[in-house]
């Protein structure tokens, strides 16, 4: 990939000065907030030169776990993977109209962008592994960068909420069973990657083409 035109971020609600200063030295000029409604109204921000473009998706995982604390059950650890892997499975199932408007935005504005969510390891997690392999990335390598969440991501009490310890540890981390949920349902309900990008994405052939050329570096 080209060098310096996609970043991946949690969210951008409490950078310091310095990290405003590194912002402007990239130079970012968009920043494509997954965020839900709540979310991003609860740690809104407000950088000077970069456009903010909301890109809803609710944190179904959230709102899932509160349901059944309000009715005083608390899941194990494998249900809680299991309800990790269905909140991957709702991104393919109810979101590719809204990965499509991601990749039309990169393909529409070919200047450095930022795209993000509270804390940028499931939704822009995906979208960063959708990206990759619609530009044909290896699934190893994708799962590779996918899985550096895990060594990167500093856990934020702004954004974590709280719960059982058990159910924190697997919610605010990533495991390969969340991404591959999503591959599964790709190939299995829809036919593979090629037939998922053109149906519920919208990227025809052509526009993927193009995306190779934005994004990739010549010779590749």
């Amino acid at each position: 990939m080209r060098r310096g035109r996609v970043f991946r971020s949690d969210h951008l609600a409490a950078l310091t000065p310095a990290d405003l200063a590194t912002l402007q030295t990239l130079p970012i000029r968009h920043s494509i907030d997954f965020r839900g409604l709540n979310e991003s109204a609860a740690l809104p921000y407000d950088i000077a030169g970069v456009t903010r473009l909301a890109m809803a998706i609710e944190p179904t995982v959230v709102q899932r776990l509160r349901a059944l604390a309000a009715s005083g059950q608390v899941p194990s650890r494998d249900e809680t993977v299991a309800l990790m892997c269905d909140t991957y499975r709702d991104f393919v199932h109810k979101h590719g109209p809204t990965f499509g408007r991601f990749f039309s935005h990169l393909l529409q504005h070919p200047t450095p962008v930022v795209f993000h969510c509270s804390a940028g390891k499931d939704r822009t997690g995906f979208a960063a592994a959708l990206l990759l392999s619609a530009l044909g990335v290896d699934r190893d390598t994708i799962m590779q960068d996918y899985l550096l969440t895990n060594q990167l991501y500093r856990r934020n009490p702004l954004v974590e909420g709280s719960g059982p310890a058990h159910v924190m540890e697997v919610v605010w981390q990533v495991q390969p069973a969340f991404l591959q949920a999503a591959f599964d349902v790709i190939e299995r309900n829809y036919g593979g990657l090629s037939s998922y990008l053109a149906g519920p994405v919208g990227l025809a052939a052509e526009v993927r083409e193009q995306l190779h050329h934005s994004l990739l570096e010549p010779d590749q």
